[in-house]
């Protein structure tokens, strides 16, 4: 049994996805169910392998506590965060709440619940904390990419609050011998992606006839992985990675932000051409630049690819193509996500629901 938060958001509900496919074993998922935390997003399982879901925050130790005491997971995967540098900056203590506070009571949960473990439980339990590679701030053009000893320089409040819950972990690792192992990811990128982010904006807005905005000159690079690719990488970590360690998981696949969006209008003009024959990219504008926008991250994988035998298994290009592809064939949960419909649904199915 896993118990995993935040897991009816984009990553977290790949993962359960990706699980399903390769394992019997059930899983619980904690999730808040804020604006991003979608049930439908498990809804395309199989009836008998949709996991429980609790609604829940990480920040109710009570809650974490009662669920860890009637699971007895083996391991606990913590997806919960909020992770939009957009909203970081207009509204920043929802993260402190979220991601420092909520994860210092879930590390205190952890604590309790492990502590009473027989030795066999104890020595098998593992907490599993997926963060980000925006925690070591910006890269220059011919810097070499992040590794895992990289020191940490969060530029936003939304990497600063993730920053914060990685030395929480580590802190929680080395003060009390918690079983836990981080991994800071690129930029993902596939199903589920709530419409705010760069890509799945982009396909919607070009879709609907809208503008497609770029930040700036649009030259701000990332390097992007496939969730699905991700999702492996969490399993390979949980399954073998050494106690106390981080692993960076990346695609080796650096991208401009203006590429990226060029790329998608390319793609759509294969898949779902305009009415007029007109190009995609004719709607790209550029906008105001964001506040501290970091100019680069690219994540150097060695480590896992290493250690775990982890390496992507989508390049770019066909991660994309799927991407695309998948959004075409769900207008439904692209709807229902763009009109908040489906937050009335979350708020009849799940008012007053716990543990």
């Amino acid at each position: 049994m896993l118990l995993l938060t935040g897991a009816a958001g984009f990553i977290g509900s790949n993962f359960v996805h990706v699980w399903a496919r390769n394992s019997d074993e059930p899983l619980v998922v904690l999730d808040k169910l804020t604006y991003a935390g979608n049930p439908a997003n498990l809804d395309a399982l199989p009836a008998g392998r949709r996991p429980r879901l609790v609604q829940g925050d990480i920040g109710d130790r009570a809650l974490v506590g009662r669920l860890l005491d009637e699971l007895r997971p083996r391991a606990v995967v913590n997806f919960a965060a909020e992770s939009h540098v957009d909203r970081s900056i207009r509204g920043p203590e929802a993260f402190v709440e979220t991601n420092v506070v909520g994860t210092f009571r879930l590390l205190e949960a952890v604590r309790a619940h492990w502590a009473a473990l027989s030795d066999p439980q104890r020595d098998a339990f593992r907490l599993l904390h997926v963060s980000t590679d925006e925690v070591y701030g910006t890269l220059g053009p011919d810097a070499p990419p992040f590794r895992e000893d990289t020191a940490y320089a969060p530029n936003s409040p939304y990497a600063a609050s993730k920053a914060a819950s990685d030395h929480f972990v580590r802190a929680w690792v080395h003060t009390y011998g918690i079983p836990a192992v981080t991994t800071n990811c690129s930029n993902n990128y596939g199903p589920y992606h709530f419409p705010e982010k760069l890509i799945p904006l982009v396909i919607t807005n070009a879709l609907a006839g809208r503008t497609l905005p770029v930040y700036g000159d649009g030259q701000q690079i990332r390097d992007w992985l496939f969730v699905e690719d991700h999702c492996r990488a969490i399993a390979r970590v949980l399954a073998a990675g050494r106690v106390g360690e981080t692993y960076n998981v990346g695609g080796r696949s650096e991208r401009t932000n203006l590429a990226v969006v060029q790329t998608v209008c390319t793609l759509l003009d294969d898949l779902r051409p305009r009415a007029d024959g007109r190009p995609y990219a004719e709607q790209i504008r550029f906008v105001a630049d964001r506040p501290g926008h970091d100019r680069r991250y690219a994540v150097d994988a060695t480590k896992i690819e290493r250690e775990l035998g982890w390496v992507p298994a989508e390049t770019f290009e066909s991660g994309l193509r799927k991407t695309v592809a998948w959004y075409l064939a769900h207008p439904e949960w692209v709807h229902a996500v763009a009109s908040g419909a489906y937050r009335a649904w979350v708020a009849e199915q799940y008012a007053g629901t716990g543990a």
